[in-house]
């Protein structure tokens, strides 16, 4: 199996599922060139700090300049209320001006902890989850992991019966490469499912992390779920082809890519799933 190809498909898939959930507001990230391993017990550490100043490279001068005078309001400001104000400025700064996800989803995430109510710091840990779940990178994994849970962390805090909070920090531990051990995360998460298996989002992110430890059945069991319940899910379906590819079953495999192509409108996206398709066969 050739699994460079089946990478390429994945990312442009992964770019397409962002672009559908983001539109134009924040552009997809680009596609590694290779796969990540299932498991990176050390990733290498990414700061914000060299994220910003690259995502500062990307911008024009006068961009740059104002810019410059937002990150000093916050610097001057010395009221919570004012801060706040400021970091939502930044966040939209980034989101609507730049259209760049990194510095936009940090940003919110300052704003979240000042205000400190269970609805904005879930919102803002949604943000880094939601692109936890298509980045390939572990670095990036890990950073958006942390940066996830320390949010999550604090909304449970505040409301420690939210199925929805523990199921995203589960997928934390689970796809972030944070933690020794990655059943910290599965079993809250496998808790959920036994208790209700009709949450399509705990299904999901139990079959990803099947899907990143090579438990491919598993993986496939969890996405056949949600397909049961939800025939168009893209995503579910799309996963449920690439597990089935993974693990060399190529009957099914082409049979879900199939699947897969009939709900995908993009023309490039559609000719490498054809291409996987006839290596396939």
């Amino acid at each position: 199996m050739k699994k460079q190809q089946l990478i390429v498909i994945s990312l442009a898939f992964a770019a397409l599922v962002l672009l559908f959930f983001f539109g134009n507001t924040i552009p997809p990230k680009k596609a590694e060139t290779s796969q990540a391993p299932a498991q990176t017990a050390n990733p290498s550490k990414v700061e914000f700090t060299d994220l910003l100043v690259k995502a500062k490279q990307k911008i024009s001068p006068a961009q740059n300049e104002r810019l410059t005078a937002l990150e000093n309001s916050v610097i001057r400001g010395d009221v919570k209320e004012q801060k706040i104000k400021v970091y939502h400025q930044l966040a939209n700064f980034w989101r609507d001006s730049a259209h760049l996800f990194e510095p936009y989803a940090y940003y919110s995430a300052e704003a979240s902890k000042l205000e400190n109510s269970e609805k904005t710091l879930t919102f803002a840990a949604q943000l880094f989850v939601d692109n936890l779940l298509t980045e390939t990178d572990p670095a990036m994994q890990n950073w958006l992991a942390s940066s996830a849970k320390d949010l999550l962390d604090k909304a449970l805090q505040i409301n420690p019966d939210n199925d929805s909070t523990k199921i995203g920090l589960g997928a934390c531990f689970i796809l972030g490469n944070i933690g020794g051990n990655p059943m910290e995360g599965i079993l809250p998460v496998r808790q959920i499912v036994e208790k209700n298996p009709n949450n399509l989002y705990a299904q999901m992110v139990l079959g990803l992390g099947g899907k990143k430890s090579g438990q491919y059945d598993k993986a496939i069991e969890r996405f056949s779920i949600i397909v049961q319940k939800q025939p168009k899910n893209i995503e579910a379906v799309f996963q449920l082809a690439e597990c089935y590819d993974l693990k060399n079953d190529k009957a099914n495999a082409i049979k879900w890519y199939s699947e897969a192509k009939k709900m995908i409108s993009n023309e490039q996206i559609q000719k490498d799933i054809d291409k996987r398709i006839n290596e396939l066969k």
